[in-house]
């Protein structure tokens, strides 16, 4: 009983009634400000900001026209290889020498080009249509190079025109000398088949190598000229590697889209 009368007496007792109720400590007005102007640096930035992406694929430094394979239009046995790997022969230029029952035959160059694999050696025998060479489609040594990148085809769409490219090339050591520079000059909205690849590049194992997770688009990319370097084209760094490049040289290239407002993830 002594304790319920105490408790009745203190709410008789009027003398706290003045004084101020404390709803929030002031290290919880600093906390909840704080929140407030987070967040409303986080709406402003989704609507005013970018967001740079880019998607990376798989990619080959070619001449512009590509190549192509030679094939024999005979069927015998090779009795003489009149060119070698590296060679660059004009049109109609013979290549083998075929020994059949008719006679010698001669393989000659569809177009010009330059000789980038041999696949036929003396007293080989080969049958008609048998693959014997792959000759890539350049005149002169001057030619420029080009990237071929071979992105998923789901990104092709995305892919603005003029685009910066990066290219990590295979034959280079990108710690040391930095990845090439380039930029898009046309994006082939073609899915590419294993055949067409091969074609293009005059190499069964790429055209299979480059469709393994799905048919891709072929992104042709210029790549950036540079009048200070030895290789003649623009790296990340000042002076790039100490040699020119080849072609028929792989690399990685990742490909800048076109930048996005972080709003646009919100909206269908």
């Amino acid at each position: 009983m002594q304790f319920r009368q105490q408790a009745l007496a203190k709410l008789q007792s009027p003398e706290e009634l003045d004084l101020p109720v404390r709803l929030a400590r002031p290290q919880g007005w600093l906390a909840l400000g704080v929140t407030v102007v987070v967040m409303a640096a986080a709406a402003v930035w989704a609507v005013t900001g970018s967001v740079a992406s880019t998607v990376s694929a798989q990619a080959v430094l070619t001449h512009g026209q590509g190549s192509y394979v030679l094939q024999s239009p005979v069927a015998g046995q090779v009795t003489a290889v009149l060119a070698k790997q590296g060679d660059r022969l004009p049109a109609g230029t013979a290549v083998l020498k075929v020994r059949t029952s008719q006679g010698d035959t001669l393989v000659r160059t569809v177009a010009a080009g330059r000789v980038t694999a041999l696949a036929a050696t003396i007293g080989q025998i080969i049958r008609t249509g048998a693959d014997v060479a792959a000759v890539e489609k350049v005149a002169h040594a001057s030619d420029p190079l080009y990237a071929t990148v071979y992105v998923p085809a789901e990104n092709a769409a995305v892919i603005p025109a003029h685009a910066s490219v990066d290219l990590t090339v295979s034959s280079v050591p990108t710690q040391r000398y930095g990845v090439l520079r380039g930029h898009v000059k046309s994006v082939d909205r073609t899915a590419q088949s294993p055949r067409s690849i091969s074609a293009f590049l005059g190499d069964s194992q790429l055209g299979e190598q480059f469709t393994r997770k799905g048919r891709p688009v072929a992104v042709l990319v210029a790549l950036d000229k540079s009048q200070v370097t030895k290789s003649g084209y623009r790296w990340s760094t000042t002076e790039g590697p100490p040699y020119r490049l080849d072609s028929m040289t792989l690399a990685t290239g990742s490909i800048r889209l076109a930048d996005q407002r972080p709003v646009d993830w919100l909206l269908p």
